[in-house]
């Protein structure tokens, strides 16, 4: 009889200590889990920033655009100039606030699978806003010095200066050149290891360094 008792009281024992061990293992789980979490969340607190200053920006062109073409409706060139101004600085404003709201419907409590994909279309998204309030810098200044003359009283029977023109070239050539060293950059950066970092730091940097650790979470939670 008393065999029995410490055999069972040996079993009983031996489950409670599975059950302890798995506690701990779980809650080890969890909080690796939301360590990894937070720390993505935090990667992409300068990007929403980045957005923030991108809006404020863009609303500057609406206004500068808009004064330009309002008041040089009978001039066409500032016009134009203050109509593409305009636009431009609308893009700026629509893809920061569309930037910022895919970054706040990330939900951290969701699987990962799930966040790893908000993060996939929140990198597209900021891909094409890199592309077009980014690189088309390269010619879009020259609209914004030509709206800024067309606010500031520029002879409306005045020839288009050949400064211009030089200009506009060389921002075809440098917005080809942009896209050609993207490209290649990508290309090299492709076979890098994940633990030897970004080979650069532009704004898509922490949207990468999130999917990383996102990454990584997903081979510990499937060991």
């Amino acid at each position: 009889m008393e065999t029995t008792m410490e055999m069972n009281e040996l079993k009983q024992a031996w489950h409670a200590m599975n059950q302890r061990l798995e506690q701990q293992e779980r809650m080890g789980g969890g909080l690796i889990r939301d360590l990894r979490l937070d720390k993505a969340r935090g990667h992409l607190r300068p990007l929403m920033w980045m957005q923030v200053l991108q809006a404020a920006f863009g609303i500057g062109l609406i206004a500068l655009g808009a004064a330009c073409w309002t008041s040089n409706t009978h001039v066409p060139g500032l016009l134009v100039s203050g109509l593409l101004v305009h636009a431009f600085g609308l893009a700026h404003v629509i893809f920061a606030v569309i930037t910022v709201v895919l970054i706040r419907q990330i939900d951290y409590a969701a699987p990962v699978l799930v966040i790893q994909r908000r993060l996939a279309r929140l990198l597209r998204v900021h891909g094409l806003n890199t592309v077009i309030c980014g690189w088309v810098w390269w010619i879009m200044w020259i609209p914004v010095v030509v709206a800024f003359a067309g606010i500031g009283g520029y002879p409306a029977d005045a020839d288009t200066p050949a400064w211009i023109w030089a200009s506009l070239a060389i921002g075809v050539v440098g917005l080809v050149g942009t896209w050609l060293f993207q490209a290649w950059r990508l290309r090299r950066d492709t076979g890098r290891a994940d633990n030897e970092g970004p080979a650069h730091c532009d704004g898509s940097d922490g949207i990468r360094r999130s999917q990383r650790l996102l990454a990584e979470l997903a081979d510990f939670e499937q060991e």
